[in-house]
């Protein structure tokens, strides 16, 4: 029996956090899918993001068989350089793979171990899940210029591969760290497995208002507060819902205002954090997904949206385009707030037969989407680039 190639993972947060978003479900949904081909092994924090204690009844600082993986939570006093950097050492691996360029404790801190030489000589894959879009990086520019602008300068980026889950991402990375398109990989995350069909959906009577529907943490980078500008210019019976963790406490109270300031006619609801199994429910009991995103390498609420059948209105700044064409949503640009509200008032004008015909065709569509078998090959070869660069880069010592 050939031995798998055991991959040592590094994240933030994972299963059975849902609180830190897509790059959860990216790693979870790639373990999943490869661990006939890989042996992972993960590690990461005790608790979900932005929590104060730790997952309950999971065991912490030592490895677990979990969601088809190794994996190991730590608890905060085994998240220092020096426990970081025993237990990487101490784990065999063949292929080191970080997720997030920024995060301090899992990304930034090992590639400083690593270029002192702290740590095995194993090629390492950086997935820098869409923080290098122009939308990512004009949030706390001055600190994340500085960063990167430092580890160029120590050559902490040099002999990196780099994961990119969509073209543009690839010239995203090239554009801000000078990457050479060769040590770049492009493979699409891989979205949950869809149900064969989607949950219930109860019509909506002409004249009733527009149920709109915000998903994701409420957060300047998923641009909340641009919804309340659109709805402010609008007189339609609209009722928004909003659902997801307030990740920022300024900006989310800073939206609390604006949605103070809306005309009568439209209403909101918070609804605060749900668990990853409600939210195909939450989507289906909606008219219409709204993500005004500033930047996404993937979304994997965007595909649980059309999954539940409901049509979607994004911004121009996702893999998932050309929407309207395809007649299961629209992806519009930021700077003109009027076309979103064109899109709102075609919606809430649709007859109860063409919204069923458009909820029909967005379940379908993100099916045969799923179906492709190429998303998958492109994830394995990631890998296999990797592990085959760095055996050609060893035979040369």
């Amino acid at each position: 029996m050939i031995e798998k190639p055991k991959i040592l993972l590094l994240i933030g947060a994972f299963l059975p956090g849902y609180k830190a978003g897509g790059p959860v479900p990216s790693v979870a949904n790639m373990v999943a899918r490869l661990s006939d081909d890989f042996d992972f092994h993960i590690l990461t924090r005790d608790r979900d993001l932005g929590d104060t204690v730790p997952y309950r009844d999971v065991p912490t600082d030592r490895w677990i068989s979990a969601y088809g993986a190794h994996v190991r939570y730590c608890s905060p006093a085994m998240q220092g350089l020096n426990s970081l950097a025993s237990v990487i050492r101490d784990t065999p691996h063949d292929l080191l793979y970080l997720n997030s360029f920024f995060s301090t404790r899992f990304t930034v801190m090992p590639l400083f171990i690593r270029k002192l030489g702290g740590l095995p000589k194993k090629p390492t894959i950086l997935a820098p899940r869409g923080e290098f879009s122009c939308g990512a990086l004009a949030l706390k520019r001055g600190r994340k210029r500085a960063y990167i602008g430092t580890g160029k300068a120590l050559g902490l980026y040099n002999d990196l591969h780099w994961h990119a889950s969509t073209e543009h991402e690839s010239r995203d990375i090239q554009v801000a760290l000078g990457a050479q398109p060769s040590t770049i990989t492009t493979a699409l995350d891989l979205s949950y497995a869809l149900p064969a069909e989607p949950p219930p959906h109860h019509s909506r009577a002409p004249g009733e208002p527009l149920r709109l529907l915000f998903l994701s943490r409420i957060s300047p980078m998923k641009n909340l507060g641009f919804i309340f500008e659109v709805l402010s210019g609008m007189e339609l019976p609209i009722a928004l819902s909003i659902i997801g963790p307030e990740e920022d406490a300024a900006y989310s109270a800073h939206c609390r205002e604006m949605a103070t300031q809306l005309p009568p006619s439209i209403s909101v609801k918070w609804g605060g954090s749900i668990a990853p199994q409600q939210v195909p429910q939450a989507m289906a009991e909606n008219d219409l997904f709204i993500l005004p995103t500033r930047g996404e390498n993937f979304g994997h609420v965007i595909a649980e949206a059309l999954g539940a059948g409901t049509p979607v209105l994004l911004s121009d700044t996702t893999p998932w385009r050309g929407l309207k064409a395809l007649g299961v949503g629209d992806d519009l640009p930021l700077g003109n707030p009027e076309l979103f509200r064109d899109a709102l008032r075609a919606a809430w004008h649709q007859s109860p037969a063409e919204a069923a015909k458009m909820r029909r065709r967005a379940a379908l569509y993100v099916r045969k989407r799923q179906k492709s078998g190429s998303d998958i090959e492109a994830n394995i070869n990631l890998f296999r680039r990797a592990l085959s660069a760095g055996r050609i880069a060893n035979t040369k010592y």
